[in-house]
């Protein structure tokens, strides 16, 4: 049995693959704890986990409102904080740790464990072509060296990188990274946000009609209450009936919804999807991945323009499983590429490359492969090229 410490932020898509991970290390009789931010304790109470808060990490919520200009500068501030690592090196003071597995976008926390020689290991959560060029080239390359990090070597220093993603869907070849598959581990809810067993009826109105799943960012962005106002109207004047989630960020009292428009603040979206034709997302990477493994086309409309979001919606596109439009897109932008995505559902085009990518998708338990390398018996630096197939430990 091994003690892992799985060291995360309060980012909304990336906490999930974390506890699919956690949960399938506990199933094989390890112990896991989590050290986060203090607003993330809910969620891993819920699914099981214990938890401790960051002390030395600067404060931070992902729900805060930040303009356009501010949150690339506040979300530097956060994965370069160098108070992480230090609550990482008193978190295994305290308590004997084998493993320690750190968020991909952490590089301060990364930092503290490199400079006390702790060896750690590297979660992906998204397209590892995406959050490495990210950290290591641009503005936030910049913040991190200014603040004496440098994140190249630190992945370089690291005993796995573990993508959670596939290999097959990622931007460029990736020597040293071990893809994993997809976790599709669904976002654990506070208890208090948890719709009634009412909802199971969702989206079950005029059930002749296609279902379309309308699903943005859980975070605070910038405009993103207006794209999504505007997508509303755009189904309101088809033959749809649309369910949309609007998260723990936007209030559904403060959107207009037209008769064919359930509105929900959180719905497990596989519950949906099962009955769903289409899926309007912002990108993100855990929704995206979760669409195609129902088989489902995605109208990407990216929110936070600074990560992979575009890039998801860019790779998504080319492989034919989708569309995708500007965060500014007009209601009649977007009623016109629902319609072409919705038109002949006997041989839709979008749909079949969605069954093609979704077999992929569906092909690796991405929680039980990560828990094999993790937990393995010696922990060794990550293979050179190439994904790992059907681990087990």
């Amino acid at each position: 049995m091994f003690t892992v410490l799985f060291v995360t932020w309060d980012g909304g898509g990336n906490v999930p693959p974390a506890l699919g991970i956690a949960a399938e290390l506990k199933r094989r009789g390890n112990a896991v704890r989590f050290l986060g931010h203090p607003s993330q304790k809910a969620a891993i109470d819920v699914a099981g986990f214990e938890f401790e808060a960051y002390r030395h990490a600067k404060p931070w919520s992902v729900l805060a409102a930040r303009s356009a200009m501010t949150a690339p500068f506040a979300y530097a501030a956060v994965f370069t904080d160098t108070g992480m690592g230090e609550d990482l090196v008193e978190s295994v003071q305290r308590t004997a740790t084998d493993r320690v597995v750190i968020d991909g976008l952490l590089v301060g926390a990364m930092a503290g464990a490199a400079r006390a020689g702790i060896p750690y290991s590297v979660l992906v959560h998204t397209l590892y072509g995406v959050m490495f060029p990210t950290l290591t080239t641009g503005p936030l390359s910049v913040i991190a060296r200014v603040k004496r990090i440098n994140p190249g070597p630190l992945y370089a220093s690291a005993d796995r990188i573990l993508a959670a993603t596939l290999e097959e869907l990622d931007v460029g070849s990736h020597a040293g990274v071990d893809y994993t598959g997809v976790d599709f581990t669904g976002p654990v809810v506070p208890r208090n946000l948890r719709e009634n067993p009412a909802a199971a009826s969702i989206g079950r109105k005029s059930a002749s009609a296609p279902l379309v799943l309308v699903s943005l960012s859980t975070t605070a962005i910038a405009g993103q209450r207006e794209a999504l106002q505007r997508i509303i109207d755009a189904l309101g004047g088809l033959p749809v009936r649309a369910v949309v989630t609007t998260g723990p960020a936007i209030d559904p009292a403060e959107l207009r919804a037209p008769a064919n428009a359930e509105m929900r603040r959180s719905v497990p979206h596989e519950q949906l999807m099962r009955q769903a034709s289409l899926v309007i997302s912002h990108g993100g990477h855990a929704t995206a991945m979760l669409a195609l493994a129902h088989d489902l086309p995605l109208l990407i409309i990216p929110m936070n323009l600074s990560f992979d979001q575009p890039v998801i919606g860019q790779v998504i596109a080319e492989r034919n499983a989708g569309l995708a439009l500007g965060k500014k897109a007009t209601v009649g932008e977007v009623r016109a590429a629902v319609e072409r995505m919705l038109a002949d559902p006997s041989s839709n085009p979008y749909r079949q490359a969605a069954v093609r990518l979704g077999a992929l998708v569906r092909s690796q338990n991405g929680a039980e492969v990560a828990a094999g390398l993790i937990a393995a018996e010696r922990p060794c630096p990550a293979r050179r090229g190439g994904a790992v197939r059907g681990v087990s430990g």
